[in-house]
């Protein structure tokens, strides 16, 4: 299922014997995986499979959830990222998430991009003017908001939201972006420019998408991995699991025959 060379070595994430738990409700189940640099990797399955689950494991998203506990070893860049002396704070600054639905916060498109900057006490002018720009420009966003960054993010879109939010998670610098179903409120015109904008994200980011749609993940990402029943039934380039995918389950779900 994962090639045992490139399961031990050191990639943005190596996952380890993760097992996970909703109090009694074994959710995940021994999952190995790896997940490249500056490549895009889809997690697919049925509701309810665990992928969604297997993403907030990455950036301890789970933590928030007090019945949640797991075990086994995820290790960022080599190193255990629920080790004793690592802040989950830090985490989710490294490894930022855009979510289903997006959610702006209740403030100018402009506090919206430097709120992660100010909570870490980033206070020069020059420089927050300069990271709202640039963000802006990477999700895309900036040529449509530049002339009402001091209005409301809410008078926004819904596409413009998502891209906002993704501008939002990026002005703090992450190393990898996590997207949950982020197309799934999204009309098919936003949609493509969110999928557009994930291929454009992964020159200088790790992204990792879960996705309801086959077609969206075989567009956008490098890497498949097929969930069910919350085990990772297979995981291979993306080409590969929709050409020719080795498991049985993995051909029944991707043609329509059950899911």
């Amino acid at each position: 299922m994962v090639d045992e060379n490139k399961k031990n070595q050191i990639h943005v994430f190596n996952v380890e014997n993760l097992n996970a738990w909703y109090s009694d409700h074994h959710v995940l189940k021994n999952i190995n995986m790896y997940v490249q640099d500056k490549k895009s990797t889809a997690l697919i399955g049925p509701s309810g499979c665990g992928k969604s689950t297997f993403l907030r494991c990455l950036n301890r998203m789970n933590d928030l959830i007090p019945e949640f506990r797991h075990e086994g070893v995820i290790k960022h860049k080599g190193s255990d990222i629920y080790g004793a002396d690592v802040d989950p704070i830090d985490i989710r600054r490294t490894i930022g998430m855009v979510f289903q639905r997006p959610n702006p916060f209740p403030k100018s498109i402009y506090d919206n991009i430097i709120y992660g900057l100010t909570i870490f006490g980033e206070k020069n002018k020059t420089k927050l003017d300069q990271v709202v720009e640039e963000s802006l420009k990477k999700a895309a966003l900036w040529d449509e908001v530049k002339d009402k960054l001091h209005e409301s993010a809410l008078k926004l879109s819904g596409g413009q939201q998502q891209r906002l939010c993704i501008a939002r998670a990026i002005a703090v610098s992450p190393d990898v972006i996590l997207f949950d179903e982020p197309c799934s409120a999204l009309d098919p015109i936003a949609t493509s420019k969110i999928e557009d904008l994930i291929t454009e994200l992964k020159d200088e980011y790790t992204v990792v998408i879960v996705t309801h749609n086959m077609q969206q993940a075989a567009r956008v990402s490098d890497f498949t991995g097929f969930f069910m029943l919350g085990e990772l039934v297979e995981f291979n380039e993306t080409q590969k699991i929709f050409t020719s995918p080795s498991n049985k389950l993995t051909e029944d779900y991707i043609t329509g025959r059950f899911g």
